[in-house]
């Protein structure tokens, strides 16, 4: 008997309810993704890090939050486990932006208008 592969166990950092709810639904029925847990913020994204390490395998960080930002999470968790990957999803992803997700620790940048496809073929490969 096969066992089937264990869901993709996503962080999500998404201050826009209607971006989230959608991104929500997304990696769960295009990506096989389960969402562990959600922040809005940098400071309530931190707390639950600090919480839970390993309860995640995939981080998806907007980068302009109601409060903080996405790099400050990067930062955060910078010194992550080898099996755990985290990738910014902004409306922002210009050169210099890239470039400064990428020092902060991001394995990769999607512009959320642009490579939403990319970013969820990013997840499929990941579970």
């Amino acid at each position: 008997m096969t066992e089937l592969p264990m869901p993709l166990a996503v962080y999500l950092v998404e201050d826009v309810e209607i971006i989230r709810d959608s991104l929500i639904e997304a990696l769960e029925d295009l990506a096989g993704a389960r969402i562990v847990a959600t922040a809005q913020d940098e400071a309530g994204a931190l707390a639950w890090l600090r919480r839970h390490p390993s309860a995640w395998k995939l981080a998806v960080i907007d980068l302009f939050l109601t409060q903080g930002s996405g790099i400050g999470v990067l930062k955060a968790i910078a010194n992550r486990g080898a099996d755990q990957h985290a990738v910014v999803l902004t409306n922002y992803a210009t050169a210099d932006i890239r470039q400064r997700c990428m020092n902060a620790g991001a394995n990769r940048v999607f512009d959320k208008s642009t490579q939403l496809e990319e970013f969820l073929d990013y997840c499929r490969g990941l579970a």
